[in-house]
């Protein structure tokens, strides 16, 4: 199979799709790799590495995308690369499709078949390609949190971890899956009261066993979000409903009844967000401030540690490229219905049922997707 690799096009993406480690594992399959010039500047990986892996490089996005059979990215295609995809070509990639009714439809316009790394799934129940990136999301969002709660950045002028005599920040966690809990690991070692909120009692045993008395875990009502949202000097959204939109926990009246400069990190943003207040923003214009509070909503928050994200996404979805390089896609998806659950559009058919519920459109299940 021939696999392309372009530059990645969204504003402030560093990220590559494939690494020249995986580039070779892929040559070494017997498989052909082209990358556009300059794909993996952005995370330190030279044109002169992937050519010793094997790739081909070629001058420019165009050809990556007129010549390969499956195109591997990180991010949703922008406009002007799913112009370009075309019926039987397979995109793998980051979508995020429920919020997105244009990409939807530009997707099913194009006829290619697009899988989305965040509904793949694993025998244990797990998302295996988003929890790389919900890792590095989870992590970097304390630090963001911190470094805009400093007074120059808009923020209240609170040092999260305090000093002895001045009691340490507050900071609030939306859901403790995989984002939540990692948020939850740099609060704690930064010296804040942490306080985690879940609607699943099994997530908030596990967050127990974890971090012990670090950590306070609340179940989740409204009434108590109503409450631990008034405290917060940082709100730390992470909830989760695979392939959905984000459920909106914080109302508008929530947010006004925050403290003036403090700082809400709507990590799932690129579901939609959990606070009715968040909009998308990005890496050059990462803030807005909503009802006095400090609001960040970036998108492709992991794009901000473009080499540690690429390599820790390539960790996770080398198997599943090799998979449908060697097998094809159909027989990959047969033999895999972990792989399957990762199908989103197919021949101008949606075939995800959270993303046609959240979009309002027909739903073709992939087991029928994948027979023809």
């Amino acid at each position: 199979m021939r696999v392309g690799v372009p530059k990645e096009i969204k504003e402030s993406e560093f990220r590559v799709g494939l690494t020249p480690s995986s580039v070779l594992e892929l040559v070494t399959h017997g498989h052909e790799v082209i990358v556009e010039t300059g794909a993996g500047a952005g995370s330190g990986l030279a044109d002169s590495e992937y050519e010793a892996a094997g790739a081909h490089i070629v001058a420019s996005a165009a050809q990556v995308f007129e010549t390969a059979e499956m195109i591997v990215k990180v991010k949703e295609p922008q406009p002007a690369e799913r112009a370009v995809l075309r019926p039987g070509q397979v995109l793998f990639t980051y979508l995020h499709l429920a919020p997105d009714l244009q990409q939807a439809r530009d997707l099913m316009a194009s006829g290619a078949t697009c899988i989305a790394y965040e509904t793949v799934t694993s025998p244990t129940g797990g998302l295996p390609l988003l929890t790389p990136m919900s890792e590095v999301a989870g992590r970097l969002a304390t630090q963001i949190g911190a470094n805009y709660l400093q007074k120059w950045a808009g923020g209240r002028g609170v040092l999260l971890g305090g000093v002895p005599g001045v009691p340490p920040g507050e900071v609030v966690v939306l859901g403790g899956g995989v984002a939540g809990a990692h948020a939850a690991t740099i609060a704690i070692g930064m010296g804040a009261n942490v306080t985690v909120v879940d609607r699943n009692p099994e997530a908030l045993r596990r967050l127990d066993f974890r971090f012990g008395t670090s950590v306070r875990t609340i179940f989740s009502t409204r009434s108590a979000i109503e409450a631990v949202v008034r405290r917060a000097d940082v709100l730390i959204g992470t909830v989760l409903v695979p392939g959905a939109q984000a459920p909106k926990l914080v109302s508008r009246e929530m947010v006004r009844s925050m403290k003036q400069g403090a700082v809400i990190v709507d990590v799932c943003i690129d579901q939609g967000g959990c606070c009715e207040t968040s909009r998308p923003t990005t890496h050059a214009q990462p803030t807005y401030i909503d009802e006095g509070v400090l609001h960040y909503c970036v998108t492709n928050m992991p794009g901000a540690v473009p080499r540690t994200s690429t390599f820790a996404l390539n960790n996770a979805t080398l198997p599943f490229v090799l998979a449908l390089a060697d097998k094809g896609w159909r027989e990959a998806m047969r033999a895999d219905p972990h792989l399957r659950a990762g199908i989103n559009v197919h021949a101008g058919k949606i075939t995800c049922a959270p993303v046609a519920l959240a979009l309002g459109l027909e739903l073709t299940p992939p087991e029928i997707a994948t027979q023809h």
